[in-house]
């Protein structure tokens, strides 16, 4: 089998800066997203925003309304709070993972909820199953010893202790300690979105990786990372079929 892996360097994904309220945010948006169009990044195959965004302390990105997609929020650095139209949401630390169903619409807030330290979360969307579902949140705690050394399946449809998805994909998070090695297999006709959140260099065979720099893989029954000093990755498994998209 022909290895594809496209290693994204953190220079060629797209930086967004911006003023919101209260605050202002710094984004690295992966795919087109907003007033970022990149022909060479519309989505891959399930996934079709993948956002890395950090808000100022006490910052909020208003209310606003989304339709359709199924979105997940990985807290990587602070205290993200999500907030409905009625104020009411969860708040997730570090490591901590939220999954909504937007279905047929809802209207939310992303807040730090720290006044005096800035918030980091990846926001990622994907195609849904199919579209009118039913909104719902829900979110799930997660202790850095549950993902060290090890790919915890954070939102999945295939393990009983992560929370579901509507779409067909797969999200893991891990804290890969140096010296370290993980091999992950790639479902047929699937690939993998990586991400080095923070630390590193990694090795994925044998092509380097440096924090916040990214990785498509294709075509790859399995994949082994090796880490060269402690790491924190996060792992995108998504079905490279062409996604339904809404009609």
């Amino acid at each position: 089998m022909i290895t594809v892996i496209e290693i994204r360097k953190p220079n060629e994904i797209y930086h967004a800066h911006g003023r919101i309220k209260h605050g202002t945010f710094d984004g690295r948006w992966h795919f087109s997203f907003g007033q970022n169009y990149d022909p060479e990044n519309i989505h891959f195959g399930t996934l079709r925003v993948f956002n890395d965004d950090t808000l100022s302390p006490g910052a909020i990105w208003p209310l606003h309304h989304h339709t359709k997609n199924e979105v997940v929020t990985y807290c990587a650095e602070g205290e993200f709070k999500h907030a409905d139209e009625n104020g009411e949401g969860g708040i997730l630390k570090k490591g901590w993972v939220q999954h909504t169903t937007i279905g047929k619409g809802m209207d939310h807030s992303e807040i730090n909820n720290n006044p005096d330290k800035p918030m980091r979360f990846i926001q990622m969307w994907f195609y849904p199953e199919q579209l009118g579902l039913t909104p719902s949140v829900e979110q799930m705690k997660v202790n850095k010893q549950d993902r060290t050394n090890k790919y915890l399946p954070l939102v999945s449809n295939l393990h009983d202790d992560a929370l579901p998805i509507r779409s067909d994909a797969m999200v893991c998070s891990c804290f890969l300690e140096k010296d370290n090695s993980l091999s992950y297999n790639i479902r047929d006709n699937w690939g993998v979105y990586l991400y080095i959140l923070e630390g590193g260099p990694i090795k994925l065979e044998e092509k380097e990786m440096i924090a916040l720099s990214a990785a498509k893989v294709k075509e790859e029954a399995t994949i082994k990372v090796q880490a060269e000093s402690d790491v924190e990755i996060l792992l995108v498994e998504c079905s490279l079929v062409a996604p339904y998209i809404g009609r």
